[in-house]
Formats: structure tokens, sequence, C-alpha cells
């Protein structure tokens, strides 16, 4: 399940609705990864711009390389701007086994930074500046690829 929303996520209700829609599945492993706007260069928060085509392309090959565990990935991002201390971007893992499932979020998290289709900008004195110190060029993109 990819969701995306605009604006901040909310958390809770997130978390709440992925444990209960999965309560009588038959997981011993639930790992939710949250991730925070942190404040930091004196940003107000960020916004994210996402390019869906591809952003759905790679979250079903997770979901694939998933189903291949025995396990199901759920992810939620944010669209345009989340302040800061707020989330932008929540994921879980539901797995029989506990291992799969510590292992299966941090490469999800971790390809996640570096492969999926979300650009970053830091909110400054009410504009958007790209974050080109803290974003990741996706491999194989751009005009020269």
């Amino acid at each position: 399940m990819l969701e995306l929303h605009n604006g901040a996520l909310n958390v809770p209700e997130i978390l709440k609705r992925w444990y209960e829609d999965e309560s009588t599945s038959n997981y011993g492993a639930y790992i939710p990864f949250v991730g925070t706007v942190r404040d930091e260069s004196g940003i107000e928060g960020l916004s994210f711009d996402v390019y869906e085509p591809i952003l759905e392309s790679w979250y079903k090959a997770w979901e694939e390389k998933a189903a291949a565990k025995g396990a199901i990935i759920k992810m939620a991002h944010s669209r345009g701007d989340v302040m800061l201390h707020e989330s932008s971007y929540i994921a879980a893992v539901f797995s029989p086994k506990r291992r799969v499932a510590l292992e299966f979020i941090d490469e999800f998290v971790e390809d996640f930074k570096a492969s999926a289709p979300i650009w970053k900008y830091d909110l400054i004195n009410g504009k958007r500046v790209y974050a080109e110190d803290r974003s990741t060029a996706i491999s194989g993109s751009g005009l020269l690829a």
C-alpha cells in the first residue's frame, strides 16, 4: 500500500489504521519507521515534489520483494509543505518473522532515500529552496544518463 498525502502525515491515524488492517493476519512482526523534519540549517520545514509514475513502479518492485519473503510493505509520503517536527515519511513492514521485518525495513528505507523520485526543498523565509546538499541523485537519471 502506497499512500501520498498533501502536507504533514497524521502518524497516529496512519499507524493505527495499518495495524488494524493487519490485526487478523498471522504476522509476528510489525516494524514501523517514521521520518520527521529536523530543525537544521535555519529551515522552517521541507517541501516535496513527487513523480508518481516512477514512485509507483519503484514501490511495486519492493512489494514483490516483500511478498517473496512472506511479508508486506506499506508506505506513506507527503506532497507539498511539512513543517518542523512533523512527519513526511512512514514505512512499515509486516512479516511472520522479526528478523525478516527488521532487515527488510532497513533495506527499504535506505533504498527509498537513494532511489525514490521525490525532490526535497527547504522552506526558508516562506520560500522553497532546492535542498541540493541533502539530496541524492537517482542513478541513471538526468539528461546525460
